[in-house]
């Protein structure tokens, strides 16, 4: 089964990952992950590390001339700030010597991880939280994932996002959702990013686009920051990925968990989600039709997709559709009122160069991490050692 580590700092030289058990053979070269974290570096609103930060990975093992070996990949992303001449970071960040001239950082700031994290590791400086914590820590998730993401294209499965909400402008519910993006979906989610990605903000509908853009513009001003809601959708998964049998293999726990772990995640809903809850049954549940396929058998669609494509922790054939809740970003231009860890006063809060939103961002980094979990699924009913062997189990 797929599994990635990554390690690294926000401010570190560079960032480094790890993927284990890809299938020998899948086509894969640096390309393929560029692609992503090209656009993880877009969307109105970004902050100013995104202005020279331009991230390549370099494979170091598991990869020969142009496809997977089976083995661990090995992957590596340079920090191009640290290389910088007047950088202060190979101070800041030495392995092994203080340099007196680095200053403890002793206020944490309100939402993010320093205090917590400082508490936990007993630490008296919250830099070591600040660089591990760092949102900088997906570029080599997405990195990861991307590997992923290539073999589930291999056997026909797509990802593909958007987004629904910023702040306090978005779609009025669900049926103006899948008017927007249902005619794309239906072409295969990766049509569904390539459309939105014609928007700075990476929504479906130019008017709400402007009012998005300008409603960034507006708190940048403010000096604060701006959250939001975006949609991930799955094309080609065959019913019966994922189990009913245990707690631990129902698919969309895995799916929420991966989306949850994603720096400043607050929330994550399928299909309907929380509308479920304020209709009745008839509103909710997908009625269930036959058709027979080529071969003879019989194929069940449904008439809707408002269960967003899983049912009792299975992919039912229908697009996974899911939703997560990003917050507004903690490091405000504005400061917001702490307290110092060492002195206990009451101070202000230092500001880390940051986004204003980085939603637009953070959906790169959601259609990545869930195509591990999708491929694990797939690899659990079809698997095989290689892509070829496991081509020739899949049902024709």
């Amino acid at each position: 089964m797929i599994r990635y580590l990554t390690a690294g700092e926000s401010h570190g030289p560079r960032l480094s990952g790890i993927v284990e058990g890809m299938p020998a053979g899948v086509p894969l070269v640096a390309d393929d992950l560029n692609l992503h974290l090209s656009r993880r570096q877009l969307g109105y609103g970004r902050g100013g590390r995104m202005a020279f930060e331009k991230d390549l990975v370099t494979f170091h093992s598991g990869v020969r001339f142009g496809e997977t070996m089976g083995g661990p990949i090995t992957i590596t992303l340079e920090n191009r700030a640290f290389e910088k001449d007047d950088s202060q970071w190979p101070k800041v960040m030495h392995p092994e010597t203080r340099d007196p001239s680095v200053d403890a950082i002793t206020l944490p700031r309100p939402g993010h991880a320093d205090l917590t994290g400082a508490q936990k590791y007993r630490f008296d400086d919250v830099r070591p939280v600040i660089e591990r914590s760092s949102a900088r820590e997906t570029a080599m998730r997405v990195a990861c994932c991307s590997v992923a993401r290539q073999f589930l294209k291999q056997v026909g499965i797509e990802i593909g996002s958007h987004i629904i909400r910023i702040g306090k402008h978005g779609y009025s519910g669900w049926e103006e959702i899948r008017e927007a993006a249902d005619p794309l979906i239906s072409q295969g989610a990766e049509r569904l990013f390539e459309a939105a990605e014609e928007s700075e903000v990476k929504c479906l509908n130019p008017t709400l686009s402007e009012l998005m853009r300008d409603h960034i513009k507006e708190i940048r001003k403010e000096g604060s920051s701006l959250g939001g809601v975006y949609e991930v959708v799955v094309t080609g998964c065959p019913p019966g990925l994922g189990s009913y049998v245990q707690w631990d293999r129902k698919l969309d726990g895995q799916l929420a968990q991966s989306i949850l772990s994603i720096q400043a995640m607050k929330g994550v809903e399928f299909g309907l989600g929380f509308e479920s809850g304020v209709r009745k049954g008839h509103d909710v549940h997908d009625e269930i039709t036959s058709r027979k396929s080529g071969n003879g058998n019989h194929k069940f669609p449904r008439r809707t997709n408002r269960s967003g494509g899983i049912e009792g922790g299975m992919t039912t054939g229908e697009p996974i559709i899911l939703r997560g809740v990003m917050k507004p970003i903690p490091t405000l231009l504005k400061p917001l009122q702490s307290a110092d860890l060492k002195s206990g006063e009451q101070s202000e809060t230092r500001y880390e160069r940051s986004d204003v939103c980085a939603v637009p961002r953070a959906i790169v980094v959601a259609e990545s991490v869930i195509a591990p979990v999708i491929a694990n699924a797939f690899l659990e009913k079809f698997g095989g050692d290689s892509l070829r062997e496991i081509l020739e189990r899949l049902p024709k």
